[in-house]
C-alpha cells in the first residue's frame, strides 16, 4: 500500500514538473516572439502615422487616422517600384544561379572520388570564414578592368560560379543522406552522372533546394554593402540602397515638402514584406533543410 502511494506521488510530482515546465517554455517562446515582431509592428503603425505621431510623447502603438497617403507617396514621387523590379530581377538571377552551380558542386563533391576531393572541400569551407571586406578591394579592381562596374553584373554573375561555400556544405550533406543504391540502379539503366543527377536525385533534394533559395533570395534582397560598391547610377539602385538614397536625398531636399520620417517608415515596411512573405510560405520547407541535413546518413 505504502509503496502505491508512493508511486501515485511520484507520478503526480512528474506530471506537475512536465505541466510547469512547458507553461514556462510557452511563455519563454511567447516574449521571444513579441520581442522579434515588435519591431515590425512598430514599423507599421509608424509608417501610417503622421509626422507627429511619431514624435508623440508618450508614444502611440496605433495611428489616430492611419495616413495611407503616406504609402501613394513613395511610389509616385520616388521610382520605388524601380527599386523593387531591379531588387527582384538582381534576386531572381542570382538565387537560379547560385542554386544550380551550388547543387552540381555539392553534388561532385558526394557521389563521385577524385583526386584532392577532400582538400578541395575543406578550402572550400575555408572561405566560408573569410569576411566580405578582405576580397572586396580585389573583387572591385577585377570588375573594373573588364568595365562591370555600374552595372548588375557583379552583384549576379559570381553566383553562377559555385554558388557559396554553404549552399555547396548543404547540397553535399544532402546528397549523402540519399543511398547509392539509386545511382547504380541509374547506371544499370543506361542513366549517364548528369541524368542520374537531374532526373532523380534533384527531385529528392526539395527542402535543400527550397533552404537555398529562401537563403540566398533574401540575402540578395537586403545586399547593400555590394550595390553600394559597383553600382553608381540611381536607376539601377536596388530597394536596400534605393531606402538609403530616398533617406539621404530626399529627406534633405525636402521633395515631398514636409518631414519625411512616416515615408522612411513606409518604404522599410514595403521593402520587408516581400522576403517575410517567402519565409512564411516557404518555413516548413526551410525547416526540413535545416533539421534533416547530415543527419540520415548518420543513422
Amino acid at each position: 500500500m505504502t509503496a502505491q502511494v508512493t508511486s501515485k506521488y511520484r507520478d503526480e510530482r512528474i506530471t506537475t514538473l512536465r505541466v510547469v515546465g512547458n507553461v514556462s517554455l510557452f511563455g519563454l517562446m511567447l516574449i521571444l516572439a513579441i520581442l522579434f515582431v515588435a519591431p515590425f509592428f512598430w514599423t507599421a503603425a509608424s509608417s501610417l502615422k503622421s509626422y507627429g505621431e511619431i514624435y508623440r510623447y508618450p508614444p502611440t502603438l496605433f495611428p489616430a487616422k492611419p495616413m495611407w497617403e503616406n504609402y501613394r507617396l513613395i511610389f509616385t514621387q520616388v521610382p520605388f517600384l524601380r527599386f523593387i523590379y531591379n531588387t527582384l530581377m538582381i534576386s531572381v538571377l542570382t538565387v537560379i544561379g547560385a542554386t544550380g552551380s551550388s547543387a552540381l558542386v555539392g553534388y561532385s563533391f558526394s557521389r563521385f572520388r577524385w583526386p584532392g576531393r577532400d582538400v578541395f572541400f575543406i578550402i572550400c569551407l575555408a572561405t566560408m570564414m573569410l569576411p566580405v571586406e578582405v576580397t572586396l578591394i580585389p573583387t572591385y579592381i577585377l570588375f573594373s578592368k573588364i568595365k562591370w562596374i555600374d552595372t548588375w553584373r557583379p552583384l549576379i554573375v559570381p553566383a553562377w560560379f559555385g554558388g557559396g561555400a554553404f549552399n555547396i556544405f548543404l547540397f553535399r550533406q544532402f546528397f549523402m543522406t540519399i543511398p547509392m543504391d539509386l545511382d547504380d540502379a541509374a547506371m544499370i539503366d543506361g542513366a549517364g552522372p548528369f541524368r542520374t543527377f537531374w532526373e532523380i536525385l534533384l527531385p529528392l533534394c526539395k527542402p535543400a533546394i527550397t533552404t537555398v533559395m529562401v537563403i540566398g533570395f533574401i540575402g540578395s534582397w537586403n545586399n547593400f554593402l555590394g550595390p553600394l560598391v559597383f553600382l553608381n547610377t540611381t536607376e539601377k539602385y536596388p530597394i536596400s540602397l534605393g531606402i538609403q538614397w530616398f533617406q539621404g536625398v530626399a529627406g534633405n531636399i525636402g521633395a515631398f515638402g514636409q518631414p519625411t520620417e512616416q515615408l522612411m517608415m513606409a518604404a522599410a515596411f514595403v521593402a520587408t514584406l516581400l522576403p517575410l512573405i517567402i519565409f512564411m510560405s516557404a518555413q516548413r520547407f526551410f525547416v526540413e533543410g535545416i533539421v534533416t541535413t547530415g543527419f540520415k546518413g548518420a543513422a
